[in-house]
């Protein structure tokens, strides 16, 4: 719940219930709280400004720090995790958040991928080319014919790696 502060409405002190998320225009010149994790949410910033994300469908199961692939699905653009193991499974960005099948996962294309394990900070990763979604570090990722090499980044820490996805390279 968010903070209800004050306002004269109707010649009124009345409560009014801050915004934690905004629904667009409707919601123009109406205060705003922090969401649970004390941040402003990126629907209350202007275009350009805060996290450069895409809702889309996910078409499986996705766990927090998937790496993505973003691909169509007769017209509808749906996001599945992404595989070294298939080139047409290159990673477009990553999710933070777990989603089921057919519900809306938000896909972050750039910043920091806070949701993984046991990474070695200063090791440079690259998308997995065994399970599906995860990372491996770059001294052991595919060489294998007919999969793809993509890094993904850098680990600033065990738990986050720095996100600037390079372009696949198929294996040969």
């Amino acid at each position: 719940m968010a903070a209800k502060p004050l306002h004269l409405i109707n010649n009124r002190i009345t409560e009014v219930e801050a915004n934690v998320i905004s629904q667009g225009a409707t919601d123009a010149g109406k205060l705003v709280a922090l969401d649970a994790s004390g941040k402003l949410d990126v629907s209350l910033l202007p275009t350009g400004i805060g996290a450069d994300v895409a809702v889309i469908e996910a078409s499986e199961s996705l766990a927090a720090g998937d790496f993505v692939n973003i691909y169509d699905d007769s017209g509808t653009a749906k996001v599945r995790k992404a595989d070294a193991s298939d080139p047409g499974k290159q990673a477009h960005g990553f999710v933070l958040s777990a989603v089921s099948a057919s519900a809306n996962a938000t896909v972050y294309f750039e910043g920091a991928n806070t949701q993984l394990s046991a990474l070695t900070p200063g090791t440079t990763y690259a998308l997995d080319h065994n399970t599906p979604g995860d990372v491996v570090a770059l001294a052991s990722a595919t060489t294998t014919p007919g999969h793809i090499l993509q890094v993904v980044g850098v680990a600033v820490s065990a738990t986050t790696i720095n996100v600037e996805l390079a372009k696949p390279i198929v294996r040969g």
